[in-house]
């Protein structure tokens, strides 16, 4: 339908075309809609339901109420039987569904006589909301089982992270791909005929409703300008996504948000890579640039550059600012910068506005040792290297070939240093040893004796962007222990930065970026002696298969067989 374009004081209309891939900008308004269908059907919608009594049955109102005061599990208000009952008809008469939305950018519906219907209560701080799910019943046993409680999961992880989530209700319908708006989203996953499904279906479901349901926050509220930059509802929804998806399960199988998990993206050739900061319809590698990086940066940004509760108040920050609002990239990156007092142009600049990876090279180390040795221990030490140097095999064959030299056999070639030693141990060696140790103060005696290792390491960027040096030192006696270098280091020279590390004990090994959070592309030069990685690949033979449908490997289906 018709929608009034968003008006700026510093772009005036923003009045660009859908060509595909930059979705909406959109202004916030009041809807009250009048919806008529035929009377078997179920309706769901953008905002609040005004007349339940005139399109709900007397059970169904009594089970939404008891909905209401349901805050552990859904309570199924229609259910499969009954829709499978309404299926087998056709009704002729009509009933009309009035629907009341305040403060929304848009406004969406849905329609069917096939619809189971479920709901439960979230608590907020001020408020309930209600979340819903309508399905058929190809998608069960899947949808009854998770659709409404992911819903209800994603409004407490986000709102945790943001702010309350100031709509009435929060609704999932099934559908065969993914799509969001105000109050109401449509998402894939079905299980096969026979009931099972495999865990791509399960886990790929659950995903999506946490990902639809997430953009009533990115963009319905804190309303981004979609149109022109993607990555500011997308990469933001899939970086709280991420967040979401391991609360809901400790082992779930994220595929976007680690840092590791950019790398295959940011090898790209050059010419296949933007900037974020590029606008939607000139995107080649649509998800990685405008879904996964920006995920992947805001990521790293929290666990790697700032810390979980800087990160986390400062983003939260940004949500509650931009309520309502039409915040731009600009807008984000102030505000994450005021309100953490932390200085982050290095990362806007390399994360969103280069294409640059990370490829820092632990190029070599250098191990020193403070000398605190004796007169005596440094004279007999450099007698034994005197001696070394000079043991070789000319002079060996030399003692047989040449039976006197010319200052063995004459007296008169003969001086001082003929006779001299020089790794003799003097008084004046003593005394000056003595007046340096009484110099020292007693901090300076403790380093002294202190048995130090001094090992400066030298780190080379490859790559192109600058991050904080993350360090395992594994020690020779087994253990080991990890330093963190904030990216600052590089402020001087972003090509090639040295440090000097002193530690107790003797050092076996050294690994850059051991937890695998900066996605460094590169990972055979982070390790000194160097290590090389393996790399494995398979023949295979695929199809392209039905999104939210099992393609591949279904083990329910081959347990329930057995």
């Amino acid at each position: 339908f018709p929608r009034m374009a968003v008006y700026s004081d510093f772009q005036g209309w923003q009045n660009k075309q859908f060509m595909g891939k930059g979705e909406f900008a959109l202004t916030f308004g009041d809807y009250k809609v009048k919806i008529t269908v035929p009377a078997d059907h179920m309706v769901g919608a953008t905002g609040v339901l005004q007349n339940p009594k005139s399109v709900l049955s007397q059970t169904e109102l009594q089970r939404w109420e008891e909905a209401k005061k349901s805050y552990d599990k859904p309570v199924i208000i229609r259910t499969q039987s009954e829709a499978e009952k309404l299926e087998k008809g056709r009704s002729k008469d009509k009933k009309s569904w009035i629907y009341h939305a305040e403060n929304v950018r848009d406004f969406a519906w849905t329609s069917s006589r096939k619809f189971i219907w479920d709901a439960m209560a979230v608590k907020q701080q001020n408020r309930d909301v209600m979340a819903m799910s309508y399905y058929g019943k190809e998608g069960n046993p899947l949808w009854e089982q998770y659709s409404t409680k992911v819903v209800a999961h994603t409004i407490k992880s986000y709102g945790a992270k943001t702010f309350d989530y100031p709509y009435p209700v929060a609704i999932s319908v099934e559908a065969s791909n993914g799509m969001e708006y105000p109050m109401i989203c449509f998402n894939y996953g079905r299980p096969d005929a026979d009931g099972t499904y495999s865990d791509a279906v399960k886990y790929g479901m659950i995903s999506v409703i946490i990902h639809e349901v997430g953009h009533n926050f990115f963009p319905m509220i804190v309303n981004s300008d979609e149109r022109q930059w993607t990555w500011m509802d997308e990469g933001l929804n899939t970086f709280m996504q991420f967040m979401a998806e391991q609360e809901w399960d400790r082992n779930y199988p994220s595929r976007r948000g680690p840092a590791h998990k950019i790398v295959p993206y940011m090898r790209s050739e050059k010419h296949l890579l933007e900037p974020i900061m590029t606008n939607s319809e000139n995107i080649i590698q649509f998800g990685p640039n405008a879904y996964a990086k920006p995920a992947t940066a805001l990521n790293i940004l929290r666990e790697t550059v700032m810390g979980r509760d800087l990160f986390d108040f400062a983003f939260k920050q940004y949500a509650k600012r931009w309520m309502f609002k039409h915040p731009t990239p600009d807008d984000f990156f102030r505000t994450m910068e005021d309100a953490s007092a932390v200085d982050l142009d290095w990362f806007w600049r390399g994360w969103f506005f280069k294409t640059e990876p990370v490829d820092i090279s632990l190029e070599s180390v250098s191990w020193f040792k403070l000398d605190n040795r004796s007169p005596a221990e440094k004279k007999s030490e450099a007698k034994k290297d005197f001696e070394r140097e000079e043991s070789y095999v000319s002079k060996n064959n030399n003692l047989k070939d040449n039976p006197s030299t010319v200052v063995e056999s004459d007296p008169s070639t003969r001086d001082f240093y003929n006779s001299y030693n020089p790794f003799s141990v003097t008084p004046d060696d003593e005394k000056s040893y003595s007046d340096f140790v009484a110099r020292l103060s007693p901090k300076e005696k403790e380093l002294l004796n202190s048995n130090l290792n001094f090992y400066e390491l030298r780190f080379r960027n490859i790559g192109g962007q600058v991050m904080p040096l993350i360090l395992q030192f594994n020690f020779t006696d087994g253990s080991s222990e990890i330093e963190r270098i904030p990216a600052e280091i590089w402020r001087l020279n972003e090509s090639e930065v040295s440090k000097v590390f002193a530690k107790n004990k003797e050092v076996k090994s050294i690994v850059l970026d051991p937890l695998r959070e900066t996605a460094d592309i590169d990972e055979e030069n982070n390790y000194l002696p160097r290590t090389f990685l393996p790399s494995r690949f398979e023949l295979f033979k695929g199809n392209p298969g039905v999104r939210g449908v099992s393609s591949g490997d279904n083990p329910m289906k081959k347990a329930k067989k057995n």
